[in-house]
């Protein structure tokens, strides 16, 4: 009987999709209309979270082999990797460095102490990478997993609304761009939109996703000593 909930999120998502296909908006993607649908069924019939998020858990087996659904749209554009692949691992490299110091950084103007700059620091990849990152260099998990979430909004609900503003036209810095301010849901809604664009998110996601785990205790150190001298 519970495990109906799993029904109610694919039928909220496909109707999610057919909204988004009528309405066409960047802003309102199946993500967010989904998220809203099932909040709004959540409190009308006074659903506890606890049992929604238990009925789900066959859908929440899925998320871990549903990444290889990604290596289509990669394997499509696999001449144009193999071309410039010097050029995506420094700009994800790069991007990497800038979002953790941005993050970690405004905090630290903001009044936050080292804990919290530590929290902010793994903001910009996947959850369970970032949960790793932040518990490595002192930060709390709990809360950077809410941070994660918060960016990946804003990525897939401005993202390519931002890109537009700036006008850049060609897909792979858009994709790349998204892919590593926003991780899997700035990519999922960058997919809807321009499928070779979410393709370089896709690489942008997990480059970023590893770089940032190799390089987080180095830089976040270097950010302390820097903070400290000056």
């Amino acid at each position: 009987m519970i495990y109906l909930y799993c029904l109610m999120t694919i039928i909220a998502f496909s109707l999610a999709v057919a909204i988004n296909k009528r309405v066409k908006s960047i802003i309102f993607n199946s993500f967010v209309i989904t998220v809203c649908l099932l909040i709004a069924i959540l409190l009308i019939f006074h659903i506890p979270y606890h049992d929604y998020i238990t009925g789900n858990k066959p859908l929440n087996a899925l998320l871990g082999p549903s990444i290889v659904a990604l290596a289509l749209p990669l394997y499509e554009q696999l001449k144009q990797i193999k071309q410039y692949w010097r050029s995506i691992l420094f700009i994800t490299t790069v991007s990497s460095a800038l979002a953790m110091l941005s993050g970690s950084f405004m905090a630290f103007i903001l009044g936050g102490n080292e804990q919290v700059m530590a929290t902010v620091f793994g903001k910009s990849i996947t959850t369970p990478l970032a949960m790793a990152v932040s518990s490595t260099i002192g930060g709390v998990p709990t809360i950077t997993v809410v941070l994660v979430i918060i960016a990946g909004l804003i990525g897939s609900v401005f993202g390519y609304s931002i890109i537009k503003l700036l006008r850049i036209k060609r897909s792979e810095a858009a994709g790349l761009a998204i892919g590593t301010a926003s991780h899997a849901l700035g990519t999922a809604a960058c997919m809807e939109i321009d499928k070779k664009a979410g393709t370089y998110s896709s690489i942008a996601l997990v480059l970023c996703g590893v770089i940032t785990s190799l390089i987080a205790p180095l830089l976040f150190d270097l950010l302390l000593i820097i903070i400290k001298v000056f």
